[in-house]
């Protein structure tokens, strides 16, 4: 009996949680895009007009290690910019997330960790519902197997759980350090810049690509563009380097948030 009515107050706090974060997702959406035309279609106007833009600019030059195609460049440079916007909206808008809600959270009684996480789920719905559609027909397209689109869901879970670790540590340390966002903008454009995106990996020299495998997103646009545009059954490999990576990052932000958790309502 004891058993039973835990496992239904557990099932009661989930599903509260869950409604709770439903809420959340649904005035963040609203708020970000009142007025809006496009709506959340910007989230796939921003990464097409980009990949025009550097398609433009490096295309010619960068050709020849896609196959001497410039619609290869094309496709692997839209992939690389969904995971980069994808990780620098969600991790930029969950690291405000818990102080802008401070004085909410003195009045309420709430679960701290679902306001970071709201914001990663609201830029999980704005992908699916823009850039995702694209980049399955893309998939469906290039490699001609459902296999391979049915794959594309492990690689972007690896983004999600990647990017939800890191929204869990920035939004906790931005408690205690509130010049933490005009540093967080220089993190976010070193990440940028050491993600394969826009240039061949190639082209960077021996000793530095070490480096640059230490950022796990070079390691999730990797595995997207393997499944999405190689024609070959997804790697492995890749895979499981990415989504155990991911999976470590957010097991250590979630501890950590869980931690320091005490301390916030002293600093909100």
């Amino acid at each position: 009996m004891r058993v039973s009515k835990t496992l239904i107050f557990q099932d009661a706090n989930l599903t509260r949680y869950l409604e709770l974060l439903q809420v959340l997702v649904t005035r963040n959406l609203k708020v970000r895009y009142r007025g809006s035309i496009l709506g959340i279609y910007w989230s796939l106007l921003n990464p097409l007009l980009m990949t025009a833009a550097y398609t433009t600019i490096f295309g010619m030059a960068f050709r020849h290690y896609y196959e001497n195609s410039i619609i290869n460049y094309m496709l692997e440079v839209f992939a690389g910019l969904v995971v980069i916007n994808f990780f620098s909206a969600a991790t930029t808008q969950a690291l405000t997330s818990v102080v802008s809600n401070g004085e909410l959270l003195n009045k309420i009684r709430l679960p701290i960790n679902v306001f970071p996480l709201s914001m990663i789920a609201a830029n999980i719905f704005q992908f699916v519902c823009g850039s995702l559609p694209f980049l399955v027909v893309a998939t469906l397209l290039t490699s001609q197997n459902f296999i391979n689109v049915l794959a594309l869901i492990l690689p972007l879970l690896s983004l999600v759980c990647f990017s939800a670790g890191v929204g869990l540590v920035v939004s906790a340390l931005f408690i205690f350090f509130r010049d933490l966002p005009y540093f967080y903008e220089l993190v976010v454009s070193l990440t940028w810049f050491s993600s394969p995106i826009f240039y061949p990996v190639e082209i960077v020299p021996a000793n530095i690509r070490p480096i640059l495998a230490l950022n796990p997103l070079t390691w999730i646009i990797a595995s997207i563009r393997q499944i999405a545009f190689s024609g070959e059954l997804p790697d492995l490999s890749l895979i499981g380097t990415s989504l155990l990576t991911s999976c470590v990052v957010l097991v250590v932000g979630w501890k950590l948030f869980s931690n320091w958790r005490s301390q916030f309502m002293d600093l909100l």
